[in-house]
């Protein structure tokens, strides 16, 4: 399915989206990728969803992305004797390791960890930041607080530790099963919630081994300063602006946001923008007129891929959500302030790169100033169609492949297209596949030339160093003695 517009949508799958007519209902409307969320749902549950989507993609023969969603590690506080208690500013609160339920001066927090890393001044975030503590004194089994944020508190509600990067793993033991089960399950992307440091990244990588894309979730302060770091050990970035908004002021998310974007945007790998994009759209069939901006100002900032989860996995209006997305991402990229912002992000990116970024360079260039239609590149691993849609050129890409694992990649890559192949050993042979590529997709005529880019010797990573002009007719493409 060719999409009429580049930035990807990815759709959270729950209670209101399991079924074969609803997902597909899903894909039709604009869903590229869907989502597995690990916090919800049992195995059984995710492996149903899983056939489902490969089902729906055999029938409709195409390729659908997965990606699953790791819970990483949930802090709470324990339980209270009467179940809630209402914090007043100004008040002193005790957190410690006393199993015993709480009561408006004290409740149990089961994190050592926590206590271990705490110094005085460092904030504690209860209820997704509407309770906020500060630090008075601490040791390794209490901290003595002051409410600076009152309001309710009840059992087992979750808590943000800002200021200090905690000695926690961003695997948990559910985490480490949940990754072998989508690993075996056959997953495309697996994101790694709460990451903190790059070391976060690594471990996770060493237990994938090549079984999955790696994405890093960035939604903790601490991810933000080591961003850099984070992202040459990622194959991607999600912007998850929830736990981000809560334990940085909210007013600093939108610039981390934009920056994060042309990060990932220099270093060709994907980025997706999620959390309350359309969160009115939950319980109604319309959005807000904020809700479509702000899905609108991250299609403009040149994002990968936006994002749904409850809206689509619990609302009432799944399809519609998607449908939105769809719209608003057709209409942005319609938009010729869009082409500005955009080639305005490729000037400031650009450096001294290496022969593949050149060669990619020239065939969006070339494409752009002749009447090319379509800019064919072939990839093994997905490094080729990376740097393409590093470009944003103004003509679509066809990404053609030999691995169904590379395609349902890069079902999460800007602009990218992309069309299974048998394996190539000479260029010739991908200039003729290209041809047929563009043809059978619609996205040119045998009247029309495409450009043509690939890696010569053939089925090896990182070799981009050709191009070629070249008539959509295979007929015309070399003559017989060549």
């Amino acid at each position: 399915m060719i999409r009429q517009r580049n930035t990807k949508i990815v759709a959270t799958l729950g209670p209101a989206s399991e079924t074969y007519e609803t997902i597909r209902a899903l894909h039709e409307a604009g869903a590229d990728v869907f989502r597995l969320n690990m916090s919800h749902g049992s195995h059984d549950e995710i492996r149903e969803k899983h056939r489902i989507i490969r089902e729906i993609e055999r029938d409709i023969d195409g390729t659908i992305g997965i990606l699953a969603d790791l819970q990483g590690p949930k802090l709470r506080v324990g339980v209270f004797a009467n179940e809630a208690e209402d914090l007043v500013v100004g008040a002193d609160f005790r957190l410690d390791l006393d199993k015993t339920p709480g009561d408006a001066a004290r409740v149990n927090l089961p994190h050592p960890e926590i206590f271990a890393a705490l110094e005085p001044g460092a904030s504690l975030l209860v209820n997704d930041g509407k309770i906020r503590l500060k630090v008075k004194d601490c040791g390794a089994d209490y901290a003595n607080c002051e409410v600076t944020v009152g309001g309710t508190i009840s059992n087992r509600k979750g808590v943000n530790v800002p200021d200090v990067v905690l000695p926690l793993a961003a695997l948990s033991e559910k985490d480490r099963k949940d990754l072998e089960f989508v690993c075996q399950l056959g997953v495309d992307w697996i994101a790694l919630s709460f990451v903190q440091r790059p070391a976060d990244m690594e471990e996770a990588r060493a237990l994938v081994d090549g079984r999955a894309a790696i994405l890093a979730k960035i939604e903790k302060p601490a991810a933000v300063k080591v961003f850099d770091d984070i992202l040459k050990v990622s194959d991607g970035i999600m912007v998850a602006r929830g736990d981000l908004g809560v334990e940085l002021p909210v007013h600093s998310v939108p610039p981390i946001q934009k920056r994060l974007i042309r990060k990932c945007r220099a270093a060709a790998k994907p980025v997706i923008v999620a959390t309350q994009m359309l969160e009115s759209m939950i319980e109604s069939p319309m959005p807000t007129r904020a809700e479509v901006s702000d899905v609108a100002a991250a299609i403009y900032e040149g994002t990968d891929a936006v994002m749904l989860s409850a809206e689509s996995a619990a609302g009432s209006f799944p399809i519609e959500a998607v449908t939105t997305m769809d719209n608003v991402a057709k209409e942005v990229e319609g938009d010729p302030l869009y082409r500005e912002v955009i080639e305005a992000q490729r000037n400031a990116i650009r450096g001294i790169g290496s022969v593949a970024d050149g060669i990619v360079a020239a065939a969006r260039e070339i494409a752009e100033k002749t009447e090319i239609k379509v800019i064919c590149c072939f990839t093994q691993r997905g490094t080729t169609a990376l740097l393409v849609s590093r470009e944003k050129p103004r003509v679509p890409i066809l990404a053609l492949t030999s691995e169904r694992s590379t395609s349902r990649r890069l079902t999460l890559t800007w602009g990218v297209n992309c069309l299974m192949t048998g394996e190539l050993y000479r260029f010739k042979q991908a200039v003729v596949n290209a041809a047929r590529g563009a043809r059978v997709t619609g996205l040119a005529t045998e009247a029309d030339q495409i450009v043509v880019t690939a890696g010569v010797p053939f089925n090896q990573t990182g070799t981009t160093n050709i191009l070629r002009v070249a008539p959509c007719d295979e007929r015309l493409i070399f003559s017989d003695d060549e």
